[in-house]
């Protein structure tokens, strides 16, 4: 696995022992066949299930619209890509040459749907568990 896979496990608080679930998850679907977007699904309700768990934890008095609101919050397209960009995900990203020209590296959706995939792979090579603790360190 090369060095800037492993300082992104280490900056996830993961190891993974299938390093090429972590390859696959920072694979756009520009760069080959085999790419993200299949954990990206898994990783999306991954993540919604782990932070409505953390969020109903945390916030025993918030109302259920209260608690929907702050899970849409932590989720979304921007909160993602800002976590995308402090673990250096722009850094690891395998993009097709054109995409990379066109600033794919640094493109909100292409993170955001990375951070996600990211989760995915977590879930599969560590099981909830794995996945739930990484997205309480994240988050």
């Amino acid at each position: 696995m090369p060095d800037a896979l492993h300082a992104l496990e280490r900056r996830l608080g993961y190891r993974f022992v299938q390093p090429r679930l972590l390859e696959r998850a920072l694979t756009h679907r520009s760069a080959a066949s085999e790419h993200n977007e299949r954990l990206e699904f898994l990783g999306d309700a991954v993540l919604t299930a782990a932070i409505s768990a953390m969020l109903y934890e945390h916030q025993p008095d918030a109302a259920e619209g209260e608690l929907t609101r702050m899970r849409a919050h932590l989720v979304r397209e921007e909160s993602l890509h800002r976590l995308a960009l402090a673990l250096d995900l722009p850094a690891t990203v395998r993009l097709s040459d054109g995409e990379a020209r066109g600033g794919g590296a640094q493109r909100a959706s292409i993170l955001a749907d990375a951070m996600e995939a990211i989760v995915g792979a977590v879930y599969l090579d560590g099981g909830f568990e794995a996945a739930r603790r990484v997205i309480e360190r994240l988050f």
